[in-house]
């Protein structure tokens, strides 16, 4: 079995050390320590980082992901896993929905006001002419 050092998997995804130390301490992840007691991670920790970073991406606390992460531990199938990650990637959905909607709707307000700040702009090149 392949096993990777912290430093090792700092570098892979271009983090800290300290990141992922954090990560264990909050219960994220749980390596192997060898008899010197350094870290000692598999892939399955690799496999926990990279849903990490993925849930960060896109908007998870990180409650909600070590909800999701630690769920495969409790159903090795992977059902309830997979069902948390869609309740709350649907909600994210929907958040992401309102986001686009408020962007949208300021877009609009910002290029009524420029609008009026080229008529105006002209109005006055016009008067001085």
């Amino acid at each position: 079995m392949t096993r990777y050092s912290i430093s090792e998997l700092a570098n892979y995804f271009n983090v800290t050390t300290r990141t992922i130390r954090y990560y264990e301490e909050i219960g994220l992840l749980k390596p192997e320590r060898n008899a010197s007691g350094y870290r000692q991670f598999t892939k399955k920790e690799v496999t926990q980082l990279q849903l990490i970073f993925r849930g960060k991406k896109y908007g998870f606390n990180l409650d909600e992901i070590k909800e999701m992460v630690l769920l495969f531990d409790e159903d090795p199938t992977g059902r309830e896993q997979l069902r948390r990650t869609i309740e709350y990637g649907e909600g994210k959905i929907s958040e992401v929905d309102q986001r686009i909607h408020e962007l949208q709707s300021m877009k609009g307000e910002m290029e009524s006001l420029m609008q009026v700040f080229y008529d105006e702009l002209n109005q006055l090149e016009e008067d001085e002419s």
